[in-house]
């Protein structure tokens, strides 16, 4: 009895493919924003990994060109695809870098830019408005399905840039740039409530102190200063954190067909 071996045939089932498209996505997973936390283990995430791998496979495969037969031109493949997966989670992972520099702006306005702590997100000491928002923005990211969005990019990537092909150093550049300019501006806008409060009053505390120098005005203003923080941030926080989604939402969309 004869066993066919056409299914061999399937490039589906070219082990190269495999470690090609485990070279885009892995490299995604180990970079996206939420995924690639520190919280999550290394184990969790190679997983996830290899389960959206061995999915993806059967529907990019005819993506690729065939096997190279040199080392040369198998490992340019393979370092373009690490690039491509590169360049893909770290614009959306620059968005999140606006979550730390809004806290970090906020800390500096309320007086609590000295309360420090330890940032799982990113494995070091950070300001402890820093670590709030970025808790509550990787479990938002979470909680509106904003992950989905990462997963159709790993696809859709495919279709926006083609395996073995040439990188476009010049869009990843010109991108980055916008991207980084982009992160700044969203940052100032989340800390802008708290800018424009710590303006009023700062020079309110300069008038006071002019008008009765026998108040002691730092004993007045830090838990005043806290106070009106705080409250400014629990009236402002929801709004913050949907325009800071709606810019997320907005970067991963770039990578969508």
């Amino acid at each position: 009895m004869e066993i066919p071996l056409t299914f061999l045939e399937n490039p589906a089932f070219k082990p190269y493919i495999y470690l090609a498209v485990f070279m885009r996505l892995g490299t995604m997973m180990m970079v996206f924003p939420a995924f690639s936390e520190s919280s999550v283990s290394v184990r969790i995430r190679l997983m996830i990994a290899l389960t959206i791998t061995i999915i993806m496979v059967p529907l990019v495969a005819a993506s690729y060109p065939p096997q190279p037969e040199t080392i040369a031109g198998l490992f340019f493949l393979m370092a373009t695809e690490f690039a491509i997966g590169i360049f893909i989670a770290g614009a959306a992972r620059l968005i999140m870098a606006a979550l730390h520099i809004a806290g970090f702006t906020m800390g500096f306005q309320t007086s609590l830019a000295f309360a420090q702590n330890f940032d799982p997100t990113q494995g070091v000491q950070t300001a402890l408005l820093a670590t709030f928002l970025s808790l509550l923005g990787i479990t938002l990211i979470f909680v509106t399905d904003l992950h989905h969005l990462m997963i159709a990019a790993m696809h859709d990537s495919y279709t926006m840039f083609t395996p073995g092909g040439a990188i476009p150093v010049g869009d990843f550049a010109a991108m980055v740039t916008a991207t980084v300019a982009g992160t700044f501006k969203l940052a100032i806008q989340m800390a802008a409530p708290l800018i424009a409060f710590a303006l009023i009053f700062n020079l309110g505390l300069g008038v006071l102190s002019k008008l009765m120098p026998q108040v002691q005005v730092f004993f007045v203003a830090i838990p005043a200063n806290l106070l009106a923080g705080f409250i400014i941030m629990g009236l402002t926080v929801s709004a913050v954190m949907i325009w800071f989604l709606e810019h997320v939402e907005q970067t991963l969309s770039l990578f969508t067909v």
